[in-house]
């Protein structure tokens, strides 16, 4: 197997890409970030693939031909054509019959597509061998849920929310507990449509306007922490209040990019200005009020995550309650952790606590945990890919059986309980070790007051399973 490792973790939006070398895990290439589409320029009347956007200066009536629809890969044109600009000397340029790689799929990703992905790698692109994964699988390898001097947490939540859908992903145990993984229709691509709507509607024509209207999604958005409040203080003054903002628009024909209007700047008679007002937090309210700012059918994101803790084992539900990652560009839009994580604590029960965890740059994170999984010493990464002389002999039989994922949780789970069992049995009689030591003489420290008593089991396992279903405070 080779040393070198492409590592593609590829998003409906984005491809984030780098190269990982197995031998000096040190040594790997920064991430780059592709866009996953194939994209037409009416102005300058230029296509544009993947990585070649960044040579665009028309940013005006783009025309996005995407490898994703849906939350499914199934436009394998464009996808190879993103591919081969990404192998190619531009970006990362390998050799891919000389190299392994790593790529993520969707969530509860189809068996037909899957046999084409194996199909891609090794007839396609020739790899020596390959492994495939949902996103959140790595991120136990990844730093989001790092603390100082303690190992990962056994139980955690991992909200995902992308281009296309917000999944929680209970893991337990470093496996994915697929029974209580739960999806909310509501992604980047629905936010930027309804920004386009609202806008359309309002102010000015932006429907075609995707890349644009995006980069105002990105630049002005916020997330209310109040609110009714914060729409009943827009409607006090519509131009003049703490929440409206100004977006210039692009200049084409100074090659001038959009930006957000700051005091000091000067507005030309040819700038043409967006006013952003109640948009700013309508837009992004859609992940939390999907029935009633949307009209989906659907729970919000706090009470996803409240059902799908609810279908986990009962005695584990304190640890899953304090151990909530973000990951996604969703959950870089201002106030995204704070609103969370008050909804959270009203859903919770009293004796849990809440902690959601945030990483410095969630579109990156499971790029990066991927890296950590790669090139771990405690992880033989050798041995869970598959070969292209596996593929070679066993067709995508060979990925079914190595590639374990929603359709084999019937296998897994018997061994997660077993492991659950087992872990109940350890706490059991260092609970029972405790209670004996704790009947004996009174041996309470000058400085402890009197019924408290520290433990071992408080101390060293608390990261594996609370006894009495409260979380962990960080």
């Amino acid at each position: 197997m080779s040393d070198i490792v492409v590592v593609l973790d590829n998003g409906a939006s984005t491809v984030k890409t780098g190269l990982a070398n197995r031998s000096n895990p040190g040594v790997e290439s920064p991430c780059r970030l592709i866009p996953n589409a194939v994209i037409r320029s009416k102005g300058d009347k230029t296509t544009y693939f993947g990585h070649e956007f960044e040579r665009c200066r028309d940013y005006s009536s783009l025309h996005y031909r995407l490898p994703f629809e849906k939350g499914y890969l199934v436009d394998w044109d464009a996808q190879k054509a993103v591919w081969d600009g990404i192998f190619s000397d531009e970006v990362l340029d390998i050799n891919t019959t000389e190299s392994s790689l790593f790529i993520t799929e969707p969530y509860f990703n189809l068996p037909n597509i899957q046999e084409v992905y194996d199909q891609f790698v090794f007839e396609e692109y020739e790899f020596q061998s390959y492994y495939r994964c949902t996103p959140a699988s790595v991120i136990p390898c990844g730093t989001l849920f790092a603390q100082s001097g303690l190992p990962p947490p056994d139980c955690m939540i991992v909200i995902d929310s992308g281009f296309s859908f917000t999944h929680v992903v209970p893991i337990l145990n470093g496996h994915i507990v697929w029974d209580a993984v739960k999806r909310l229709d509501v992604g980047g691509k629905l936010l930027t449509n309804h920004l386009k709507e609202l806008v359309s509607y309002r102010q000015w024509n932006m429907m075609e306007e995707t890349y644009i209207m995006n980069d105002v999604k990105e630049s002005c958005c916020f997330v209310s922490t109040n609110f009714h409040e914060d729409l009943e203080t827009c409607k006090v003054d519509v131009k003049s209040n703490p929440i409206v903002q100004e977006y210039v628009l692009p200049d084409l024909s100074r090659n001038r990019k959009g930006r957000v209007r700051q005091p000091e700047d000067i507005v030309t008679e040819t700038d043409q200005i967006l006013v952003m007002n109640n948009e700013r937090f309508s837009v992004p309210e859609v992940l939390f009020r999907p029935d009633d700012i949307a009209g989906l059918e659907q729970a919000g994101l706090a009470h996803t995550v409240a059902f799908s803790i609810a279908l986990l084992p009962e005695d584990l539900r304190g640890m899953f309650w304090a151990n909530i990652g973000l990951m996604g560009g969703n959950t870089k839009v201002p106030g995204f952790r704070d609103r969370l994580l008050a909804e959270l604590r009203s859903l919770a029960p009293d004796d849990n606590d809440v902690f959601i965890y945030e990483c410095n740059d969630p579109i990156t994170e499971a790029y990066n945990a991927a890296l950590a999984f790669v090139t771990s010493t405690e992880i033989d990464f050798s041995k869970r890919v598959v070969t292209k002389a596996d593929y070679a002999e066993n067709g995508s039989n060979a990925s079914r059986r190595k590639f374990r994922d929603w359709k084999q949780f019937g296998e897994d789970k018997e061994k997660l309980m077993s492991w659950i069992g087992k872990e109940r049995e350890e706490k059991e009689k260092e609970f029972g070790k405790a209670t004996t030591s704790m009947s004996g003489p009174d041996t309470t420290p000058a400085n402890q007051p009197s019924g408290s008593t520290t433990t071992k089991l408080g101390r060293n396992k608390s990261r594996s399973m609370n006894v009495s279903g409260g979380g962990r405070k960080r």
